[in-house]
């Protein structure tokens, strides 16, 4: 099948104009104005020539995005079939791997995408901004961060031991600012009282972690196995966040990345959408269960920097398959314990129930 790869200018462009521009009673509901880039729905009538071993929808191929790193990891076995055994899965596909929520964002909202992979608070702002034309369909990566320890010390085996630290951070202002801003108000830690946190991205923190000039960091997965694997034992992985998050017992899970679809393909082709569910879903439960392989196609697609990396970053990606009443249940849940943090995470407001996609 073929594989798409969209312009980074072209993707801003198309970003800008669908966000700014006024909309008409003839809009697409994705948010993209009439007459632009948006693509309306084939007909109903299936093509002339149809290859014999691939399941040809009459919408035609479902246009598939996922972002390299974490939220990439799980669909790794889908798009392995997708170019070498397309017979296997239950439609058909074209893909784009981006390499950031950006490029997701402008592709949802002029309708070249119909289903892509996106870190859960983008997913909610999506929602917003498109008036509810990107819904939720599932969740497929749980959390993926690190506290990492260096100089070869072992004094930080939980996140009230941060006390009194400075914590370089990756991801401000997207879910790992939130996500860590929570953890340690429930650990009692107050940031700029009993902790300093300092926001860099993720290769300066890891040079700096290696070198020995900082403590500690909080990195996700890849750059936290990665700077785990070249620490040559001086870096250890301190705290999976994750796990402090399920020990709160709060009713919620962490979920870092959620699988979004266009609200026109969701109404008209459901039954598209319930196929790529049983594709993603198979291709998750085969990356947790044949690390090895998986690392190799997660390297050949550029969603890790190399099958090293992918091979010891898989088990703490924390890959999961979730839809449903348990899907919305999970992310209610941890919407609203964002939003306690601050409003600002999830677009301002909270999201109706109407957010999320479950198939009567």
């Amino acid at each position: 099948m073929k594989k798409m790869k969209l312009p980074a200018l072209l993707l801003a462009f198309a970003l800008l104009f669908t966000l700014t521009a006024c909309r008409s009673s003839g809009d697409d509901p994705s948010g993209a104005p009439s007459g632009g880039a948006s693509q309306a729905l084939p007909s109903q009538e299936p093509s002339a020539e149809v290859s014999e071993d691939v399941h040809v929808t009459p919408y035609g191929p479902v246009h598939l995005a996922v972002l390299s790193g974490p939220t990439g990891v799980g669909a790794a076995q889908l798009l392995n079939a997708v170019d070498n055994d397309p017979a296997s899965l239950q439609t058909s596909y074209e893909y784009t791997i981006a390499a950031d929520n950006s490029e997701l964002v402008a592709g949802l909202s002029n309708g070249k995408i119909d289903i892509a992979t996106v870190a859960s608070n983008v997913a909610v702002n999506l929602y917003n901004k498109t008036d509810g034309g990107v819904r939720i369909i599932a969740v497929g990566t749980l959390g993926v961060l690190h506290i990492l320890e260096g100089n070869g010390t072992s004094n930080i085996n939980s996140m009230a031991d941060l006390v009194g630290k400075t914590l370089y951070a990756a991801g401000q202002g997207a879910n790992p600012e939130y996500v860590l801003r929570y953890l340690l108000e429930e650990n009692g830690l107050e940031i700029g009282k009993d902790v300093e946190v300092v926001f860099a991205d993720a290769a300066e923190i890891s040079a700096k972690l290696l070198s020995g000039e900082i403590e500690c960091a909080m990195l996700p997965v890849p750059a936290a196995t990665a700077a785990i694997a070249k620490g040559g034992g001086q870096v250890r992985q301190a705290v999976d966040m994750t796990e402090a998050w399920d020990a709160l017992e709060n009713g919620s899970r962490l979920i870092m990345t959620a699988v979004v679809a266009r609200s026109e393909l969701l109404e008209t082709y459901p039954d598209y959408v319930e196929h790529f569910l049983a594709d993603y879903e198979a291709s998750i439960n085969y990356v947790n269960s044949n690390v090895d392989e998986a690392a190799e196609w997660v390297a050949n697609y550029g969603i890790t920097p190399s099958a090293a990396i992918a091979r010891l970053a898989i088990p703490q990606c924390h890959l999961a398959f979730i839809s449903g009443a348990d899907m919305e249940k999970n992310m209610s849940g941890y919407y609203s314990l964002l939003y306690a943090v601050d409003p600002a995470s999830v677009g301002g407001a909270l999201p109706g129930g109407g957010i999320y996609w479950t198939r009567n």
